[in-house]
């Protein structure tokens, strides 16, 4: 189906660019969100004559969405959740979840421009993409905690997880020395004749 673009769409076109897109992503999502109309000569037509009026709004959402994207761009939103002894959460973070911490702390961000690729699955710290325009993205950062006081540790640089393994295994290292030291497995007046 040929289309004529009202907005730039990536990997497709700018503005008034007429394209050749398939019958389902036409009909499912460039002509409901308005984002194109059917290239017919009436539409091509009323297209031109609206032209001035379609750019003029694009760059006004463009200038909305660029106040958003400095607000929130490089920002850290921490996020509580369980996880096991390995760091794998219970539950995974969807884009949903980064939308409702976003808004939570004032932005105005909607779940469809979180661009997740795969789910979060485990704790830390991860850069998240979110596409406020088609010309203007930000990125923030989603801390991933068990506690408020590990995100602070994770905030910091610290990985919490192999630092409790390192302490879980130092504390087995010193306990093994208390052990040979102590002469483990001796017992008082074994082996000496009386």
């Amino acid at each position: 189906m040929k289309v004529v673009l009202l907005e730039r769409v990536d990997n497709l076109g700018a503005i008034g660019d007429v394209v050749t897109v398939k019958d389902g992503f036409a009909r499912n999502f460039l002509l409901p969100r308005d984002k194109a109309r059917r290239a017919t000569e009436a539409n091509l037509k009323a297209f031109e004559i609206e032209r001035a009026a379609i750019v003029a709004r694009n760059e006004k959402n463009k200038a909305d969405a660029q106040v958003i994207a400095d607000k929130i761009d490089g920002q850290t939103y921490v996020m509580i959740r369980q996880a096991g002894e390995t760091g794998q959460l219970y539950g995974s973070v969807a884009g949903r979840d980064v939308a409702e911490a976003i808004k939570a702390e004032g932005g105005n961000v909607t779940r469809s421009q979180v661009v997740l690729n795969t789910a979060i699955k485990t704790l830390g710290v991860h850069e998240v993409l979110v596409r406020l325009h088609a010309e203007v993205s930000a990125t923030v950062k989603m801390n991933i905690a068990r506690s408020a006081e590990e995100a602070e540790r994770q905030a910091k640089g610290e990985d919490v997880i192999a630092a409790r393994f390192d302490d879980e295994r130092a504390a087995a290292e010193e306990a093994a020395q208390e052990l040979i030291e102590g002469g483990a497995g001796q017992q008082e007046g074994f082996g000496e004749e009386a």
